[in-house]
């Protein structure tokens, strides 16, 4: 564990909130300070949601620390059974309460609670959010789901969407249509939507598929050996990876029937004229290792990009992305640190980042369009329409959304030729964000015009450096004419050169200098 300014994931205990949350007749006593309550907030402000987590805290101040926590803690849970009366109870510490080691699951246990009382070991200072999810899920399957008879028609229960994860309402919603075209029903879906009485209901499914490994792989292995129940490996995102997936569960479940794939458009208008501006752009992926290694291939594959970087926050995602990367030629970057994501960004100079909302941050800070692929999102990325990533329409949905960030071809090509008018050249800002052209008097001297865009005139003694160069207008004019998506590489590549040179002004000769000089 570490202070950040921003983190990708949240301690495990956020993880078990959101399968908890995710779940209904279910309720979570979480020993915990008053200021871990903050999680509340992720739910109700972030996704949406219009009623509070099944969430009860200890709320131990400082001066409890001095008496008994224990006693606080088993209070709390009886007050939340008599308050809520849930089928089941989950309990777990916080990263501050597992300082006290009130061993939460051993108290519970010792009360008599009239249902399941499933106690968490979440390392808050080894493990993060997404293990949170996966080992909340995985305990409730342990104490709950037990083996029984099969339906007698082919069922299969679907295994791995919580609260506050990426798209997964939509996402269920279209694999479930998607199985029931196959003539394969839904005998459970969890943890999203189900109770504990649904849990004790797994076992009578023939197969599972699991659509996210973050949040559910390990419960999918424990169904596979104690439950006998195979489990789907593909993730079906993007058209390849869904017609994959379709042969897979036929394979499971030996459904013959027919898919409906007419409303799928992706294809076609991905290899259409108009869209032909996509061919061969530079993109960079970063998010959970689910969502990025199956971005990649939808963006090489069927997109027609080239895939110039990819990584992940997520470590336990670390070694099949690896592999992955090395299939493109690439190193995969594995980090939770967003400073290396953005100076990897920056060294790529991508036209386009798929990441998270992380990304998008860094994407307008370096002038890089930037479309949302994975968790962590903002509220934004909590759409009220329907918009799944998974199955044929979720295909359909990643055309839009990768496309709309980017400049089209004819854009392109009208920007570069009017670059010039007074309402299009690269000062005048947006029009519709009420942009206005900043126009400098022509007699202001080079030190108030510098003042005005921010910086200054260095002295002339100072030697040069990244922060005191100075850049010639005939330089400006022709940087101007190298494409927008690679200028603030060849921006920073050429200062670079004039330093280790000694320059003190670049010039149109530094520019093309520098050029040559990193073409070697």
């Amino acid at each position: 564990m570490k202070l950040a300014v921003w983190t990708y994931e949240g301690p495990p205990h956020v993880g078990a909130m959101r399968v908890a949350t995710g779940m209904r007749d279910l309720h979570m006593v979480l020993h915990a300070p008053q200021g871990d309550t903050y999680a509340d907030l992720l739910f109700t402000m972030i996704e949406r949601r219009n009623h509070r987590p099944p969430v009860s805290y200890t709320t131990f101040q400082a001066r409890d620390l001095g008496a008994d926590t224990a006693g606080l803690f088993m209070q709390s849970c009886r007050d939340a059974h008599a308050r809520f009366q849930p089928q089941a109870l989950l309990v777990a510490a916080s990263c501050t309460a597992e300082l006290i080691q009130d061993d939460p699951g051993g108290l519970a246990e010792t009360m008599g609670l009239p249902v399941p009382v499933i106690p968490l070991e979440l390392p808050s200072y080894q493990r993060k959010e997404n293990f949170g999810c996966d080992e909340a899920f995985l305990q409730i399957c342990r104490a709950l789901a037990k083996p029984m008879a099969r339906t007698e028609r082919v069922t299969c229960n679907i295994l791995g969407p919580t609260a506050l994860g990426f798209r997964h309402r939509d996402d269920m919603q279209e694999i479930t249509a998607l199985l029931s075209e196959m003539g394969i029903e839904v005998n459970v879906a969890a943890p999203m939507g189900a109770s504990p009485a649904d849990i004790t209901r797994m076992g009578a499914a023939h197969f599972n598929v699991l659509l996210y490994p973050e949040t559910a792989e390990s419960a999918a292995r424990w169904c596979e050996k104690e439950l006998g129940q195979p489990f789907t490996r593909t993730i079906p995102i993007g058209v390849n990876a869904t017609r994959a997936f379709i042969e897979e569960v036929r394979a499971l479940s030996g459904s013959t029937l027919p898919v409906d794939d007419s409303r799928l458009r992706q294809p076609w208008w991905a290899a259409s004229v108009d869209s032909t501006y996509l061919t061969g752009k530079r993109v960079f992926l970063f998010g959970d290792g689910t969502h990025v290694m199956a971005a990649a291939k939808v963006a090489r594959d069927e997109m027609g990009f080239e895939v110039c970087g990819m990584g992940c926050y997520n470590r336990e995602q670390a070694r099949p992305l690896r592999a992955l990367a090395r299939e493109f030629g690439l190193e995969a970057l594995i980090t939770d640190d967003y400073l290396d994501v953005e100076t990897a960004i920056e060294d790529a100079a991508p036209e386009m980042i798929l990441g998270t909302q992380m990304e998008r941050h860094i994407g307008k800070r370096l002038g890089i369009p930037c479309a949302v692929i994975s968790a962590p999102v903002h509220v934004q990325d909590f759409p009220a329409r329907y918009s799944p990533q998974m199955g044929f329409e979720g295909a359909n949905v990643l055309f839009d959304t990768w496309v709309h960030p980017l400049v089209m071809g004819l854009e392109e090509h009208l920007l570069t030729m009017f670059r010039e008018d007074f309402e299009f050249h690269d000062e005048a800002g947006p029009s519709h964000h009420g942009g206005k052209a900043q126009v400098l008097p022509q007699s202001a001297p080079a030190t108030t015009v510098a003042a005005d865009e921010g910086g200054s005139m260095p002295p002339p003694s100072a030697p040069p450096s990244m922060d005191n160069i100075i850049w010639l207008t005939c330089a400006e004019r022709e940087l101007k004419k190298i494409p927008f998506f690679v200028r603030g590489k060849a921006r920073r590549n050429t200062e670079k050169f004039a330093v280790e040179k000694g320059l003190q002004e670049i010039t149109v000769d530094t520019l093309y200098e520098a050029k040559a000089h990193y073409a070697r």
